[in-house]
C-alpha cells in the first residue's frame, strides 16, 4: 500500500472490499460514483483521489469484475454499465509517474478489451430479448458502455488505434441489428474526430473489413439512420486523404451509383452530395489524361478509317449497301454487349452481395456457438474443427487428383480392356476348337515276340543272381516288426506333442498381438467406461470385432469398382485375394484363455 495519506474514502472502501466477500464486491464498487462525483473536489484533488484508487487495487478490481459472467452476480447487468463508466472515469486524467509503462501499454489496452467484451455480451442479450422492457434495459447498458470507451480513448488518445485493432470491435460493428449499429458507428465517428490519423495507420485488412461493412449496410438496408451514419462515415474517411478516395473508387466501383439510387432523399442530402462530388472530382481527375489519348486515338482511326472508306468507296460502288450493313450489324452487337455487360454486373453485384451474408451469418454462427462452449473446450473445439477442414481439403484434393489421373490414364485402360476382351475371345476360341477335334481311334500295344519274352527274362534271371535276397527267421522278423511299431509310435507321440505346442505358442502369439493392438486403441484411464474394461476381461469380444473387421473387408472388395479390378478378369467370382484378408486376419485371435 501507498505510504502518502490517502482520502479516508478510499482507504475505508478498500478496506471493505478486502474483507467481504466475491459476490458482495460489485456493489461495493458502486461507491466510487459517489467518492469521485463530490462537487467538493477541485481538479488537483480529483486526481489525487483517482491515484489513491488505483494504488488501493480498486480500479483493478472494477477490471475484474467487468470479465465475469453478471447475470449469475448481485446487481446484474446494470451494474456492470456502472462499473464500465465509473473504470473510464478513473481512468480519464490519471498520469502515471511511477511504472508508467505498466499502466499506458498493459492496464489501459486490457480495460479497452474488457469493456469490448462486456459490450459484446450485452449486444447478444440485446438481439435476444423478446420483452420490450428488457430490449430497453440492455440498449441503454449497452449505450453506457460504448459511452465510457468513447470517454476513456477521449482522455487517452493512444487508445483509439487500439480500439479499432481490437477484432471484437469490428464484432460488435458487423450486426443487422439498428440501434446497436448506429451507436457503433457513432463511436467510429467519434474515434476518427478525435483522432483521424489512426484510420491511416491500421493494416489493410482492418481497414478493408470496416470500409467493407459500411458499404454494406448502405446496400442491404433502407433504414434512414442507418443509412446517414454511414454516409457521414464515409464523408469523413473520404476527407481524410486521396489515397482513401482512390480506394473507395477502385474497390467500390458501383458506390456512386448505389448512393444516387438508393439514398437521394432520405434527409441527408447535403452528406450525400458532398460525398458524391468527391467521389466524381476523383473519377474526373484520373479519367482526364485518358479520355485525351483516348480521343486521339479516336480521331487518328477516325481519319484513316475515313480515307480507307473513301478509297473503297470510289473503287466499288457497291460497297455503300455493305457498309451500311456491316454498320447496322456492328450498332447492334454492341448495344446487346452493353446489355449483357450491365446484367452480369448486376447479378455479380448480387452475388458478391449474398456471399457477404452469407459469411457473416456464418461468422456470426461461429461466434454464438463459441459462446456456448466451456473455456476449457474452445481449444478442443477448434482443433476438431481444424481436423474437419483439413480432411475435407484432402478429400477433395484426392478426389481431384484421381479424376485426372483416370483422364490422363483413359486411353491406356481402354486399350488395355480391349487387349484383354481379344484375348478373352481367342482363349474362348481355342477351347472350343480343342474340344471339337475328333479323338484319335484305340490302338492296341504290340505283344513281345518269342525272342524279346526269352532276352527278357534272361535278364531277369541274372539280376536275381547278382543281388539275392536275404534270409531272415521268423523271430528276427518279429523283433524287427516289434522295434519299427515302437520307433513309430515315440515318433506319432513327438510329433504330436511338438504340434500342441506349436498351436500353443501360435495362440499366445496371436493373444499377445490382440491384447498389445486394444492397449494401442484403448482410451485414457480418465475416459474408461465398464464398455472398455469388459473388452479386456472377456476374449470373446476383441474376437468378434476382429471379425466383424475381416468381414468387412470382404464387403468392401466385393464392392471395389471395376477399375481396381482390372488383373482379376480370369478369377473367379467368389474368390477373394488372399492381400485383402491377410491385413485383417493376421492379429485375429481365435480361441480361448489357456
Amino acid at each position: 500500500l501507498p505510504m502518502a495519506a490517502a482520502d479516508p474514502q478510499v482507504l475505508a472502501l478498500a478496506a471493505q472490499v478486502a474483507e467481504s466477500g466475491e459476490q458482495d464486491i460489485p456493489l461495493l464498487l458502486l461507491k466510487l460514483k459517489g467518492i469521485l462525483s463530490s462537487p467538493s473536489l477541485g481538479c488537483e484533488e480529483s486526481k489525487k483521489i483517482k491515484q489513491d484508487i488505483y494504488d488501493y487495487g480498486l480500479t483493478q478490481y472494477c477490471l475484474l469484475v467487468l470479465r465475469q459472467d453478471h447475470s449469475r452476480l448481485r446487481g446484474g447487468w446494470a451494474t456492470a454499465a456502472q462499473l464500465a463508466e465509473i473504470l473510464s472515469h478513473c481512468c480519464v486524467g490519471l498520469e502515471m509517474k511511477e511504472d508508467p509503462e505498466e499502466f499506458y501499454k498493459k492496464f489501459l489496452p486490457s480495460a479497452i478489451d474488457n469493456l469490448l467484451v462486456l459490450g459484446k455480451r450485452l449486444q447478444a442479450r440485446f438481439i435476444r430479448a423478446i420483452k420490450d422492457k428488457e430490449k430497453q434495459d440492455f440498449l441503454r447498458w449497452f449505450q453506457t458502455v460504448t459511452d465510457a470507451i468513447c470517454w476513456l480513448f477521449g482522455g487517452h488518445i493512444q487508445l483509439a488505434a487500439c480500439v479499432l485493432q481490437n477484432d471484437r470491435f469490428l464484432q460488435l460493428l458487423i450486426t443487422d441489428d439498428v440501434e446497436t449499429a448506429v451507436i457503433m458507428m457513432s463511436v467510429l465517428h467519434n474515434i476518427l474526430r478525435i483522432n483521424s490519423s489512426v484510420f491511416l495507420q491500421v493494416d489493410k485488412a482492418t481497414l478493408h473489413s470496416i470500409l467493407d461493412e459500411l458499404v454494406y449496410k448502405l446496400s442491404s438496408t433502407t433504414n434512414p439512420a442507418v443509412g446517414s451514419a454511414a454516409t457521414k462515415l464515409l464523408l469523413v474517411v473520404a476527407k481524410l486523404s486521396k489515397q482513401l478516395v482512390q480506394l473507395l473508387t477502385t474497390r467500390y466501383k458501383g458506390l456512386k451509383g448505389l448512393l444516387n439510387k438508393q439514398w437521394t432523399g432520405k434527409g441527408f442530402d447535403r452528406e450525400l452530395n458532398q460525398l458524391l462530388d468527391v467521389l466524381c472530382l476523383e473519377q474526373s481527375n484520373e479519367k482526364g489524361e485518358m479520355q485525351k489519348q483516348h480521343q486521339a486515338a479516336c480521331t487518328i482511326q477516325a481519319t484513316w478509317r475515313g480515307f480507307q472508306t473513301r478509297k473503297r468507296l470510289k473503287k466499288l460502288p457497291q460497297a455503300v449497301t455493305t457498309l451500311q450493313r456491316s454498320f447496322r450489324a456492328k450498332r447492334e452487337q454492341e448495344l446487346q454487349h452493353l446489355a449483357k455487360q450491365k446484367e452480369d454486373e448486376a447479378l455479380k453485384l448480387q452475388m458478391q452481395l449474398q456471399r457477404q451474408r452469407a459469411m457473416r451469418l456464418f461468422h456470426e454462427r461461429q461466434l454464438a456457438l463459441l459462446e456456448r462452449v466451456h473455456a476449457s473446450q474452445v481449444n478442443k473445439y477448434m482443433e476438431e474443427m481444424e481436423d474437419k477442414s483439413a480432411l475435407t481439403i484432402q478429400r477433395f484434393w484426392r478426389g481431384y487428383r484421381a479424376r485426372r489421373i483416370f483422364h490422363q490414364q483413359k486411353q491406356s485402360l481402354k486399350e488395355y480392356k480391349a487387349a484383354v476382351i481379344i484375348q478373352r475371345t481367342a482363349c474362348k476360341f481355342l477351347e472350343k476348337r480343342r474340344r471339337r477335334r475328333p479323338l484319335s481311334p484305340w490302338k492296341e500295344p504290340k505283344g513281345l515276340t518269342d525272342e524279346q519274352r526269352l532276352a527278357l527274362q534272361q535278364k531277369v534271371d541274372d539280376y536275381i543272381k547278382l543281388h539275392p535276397a536275404s534270409q531272415m527267421s521268423e523271430e528276427m522278423s518279429k523283433e524287427l516288426h516289434m522295434q519299427a511299431q515302437e520307433k513309430l509310435a515315440q515318433f506319432l507321440l513327438r510329433s504330436r506333442l511338438d504340434q500342441r505346442a506349436a498351436q500353443r505358442r501360435e495362440t499366445l502369439l496371436a493373444q499377445v498381438n490382440t491384447d498389445v493392438e486394444l492397449l494401442m486403441n484403448a482410451p485414457g484411464l480418465a475416459e474408461t467406461t465398464e464398455k472398455d474394461i469388459g473388452v479386456f476381461v472377456s476374449r470373446s469380444v476383441p474376437v468378434a470385432t476382429k471379425a466383424r473387421q475381416s468381414h468387412n473387408t470382404m464387403l468392401k472388395y466385393t464392392r471395389w469398382p471395376w477399375w481396381k479390378k482390372l488383373g482379376d478378369e480370369f478369377m473367379e467370382d467368389d474368390v477373394i485375394p488372399d492381400e485383402a484378408l491377410n491385413t485383417e486376419l493376421e492379429t485375429l485371435f481365435i480361441g480361448g484363455r489357456k
